[in-house]
This record gives C-alpha cells, structure tokens and sequence, in this order.
C-alpha cells in the first residue's frame, strides 16, 4: 500500500474528501469515496473510483465538469482546486504549444460546444496531440444530449483515474 493511501485511509472524514477531491472534482463522488475506506491497494482504489463514478447522477458529474478549465485554456473555474488545476497544466501541456491556428480552433470549438451543451468540453488530454483533440471536439459536437453526456462522463473517469494514479505518488 502506499504511504499516500495509507495515510487518506485514516484520515478525518472531512480532510480524506478535501484531499481526494481534486481527483475528480465531485463531492458526492469524494464522499462515496471516503466512505468506502479503507482501501487496501490502488487496485481496490481504482475500483471503488470507477464504481462510485459509475453511481452517481447527472449533477454530480456535472459538478465534476466544472472543475475544469477549457482545453487550451490555463484559468480554471475559480471553485477549482490547486492541484486540480496544476494537474489540468500538466494533462494540457500537449496543447499549450499548439499552433496559433489550431489554438484558434480549439477555442471556437469550446464556445460553440458551451453554446451546444451549456457546459465545458471535457477531454482526456493526457498524450493527445493538440490536432486529435480539436478533431475529436469537432466529431463530439454532432452528438445528442445524452450520447455527449455519457462520452463526456467516461472522459471525467479516465481523468480521475489518471489524477488517481499522481495523487498516489504525492
């Protein structure tokens, strides 16, 4: 077990959902979390991320949502965490030293899809070259409702899992 989970295990109930919720960016999902303590391994955190995830309703994933700044952009929502949002640095480096037109692009694509879907675009950036993301923001914003917000959710989860595996390693 790592000193880092071994450590949240023990924890306060208030402090383990303060640490843990830069992860995701839902409470609901940090206090599912923490009530699912202790957990033995990342294995078993792993798990529990994607069950809770998995449960939860359209307004906490939503609230996740929020905790994001757009793609290309460093400012994040002013309720956003620290880490959460050094973590949003380092998950959008790729696109930061995209070319201008492409980061014009980018940012058309996020008002319109804000415009289509009156939340921000979320993406698992981690490796993804600025020219993928911008093409599959333009592929995305042809979906319904529904289909965007399930696509999007699963977006939220592989990030949580990545932020999951960083916050393990302090």
């Amino acid at each position: 077990m790592s000193n880092v989970l071994a450590r949240w295990n023990f924890l306060p109930i208030a402090a383990a959902v303060d640490e843990i919720l830069p992860c995701c960016g839902s409470r609901t999902w940090a206090d599912g979390m923490v009530r699912r303590r202790p957990l033995p391994d990342e294995v078993a955190l792993l798990a529990t991320s994607d069950e809770t995830w998995r449960s939860l309703a359209e307004a906490d994933w939503l609230e996740a949502f929020r905790s994001h700044p757009r793609i290309g952009e460093s400012q994040a929502p002013k309720a956003a965490l620290q880490r959460s949002v050094a973590w949003s640095a380092q998950e959008q480096q790729n696109v930061s030293g995209a070319d201008e037109s492409v980061k014009s692009a980018l940012a058309e694509g996020n008002r319109a899809y804000e415009r289509r879907f009156n939340r921000v675009f979320i993406i698992c950036a981690t490796g993804k070259s600025p020219a993928e993301i911008l093409k599959t923001l333009q592929r995305r914003m042809k979906n319904d409702e529904h289909t965007e917000l399930q696509e999007a959710s699963e977006e939220q989860r592989q990030i949580t899992q990545i932020r999951l595996k960083k916050w393990l390693q302090g």
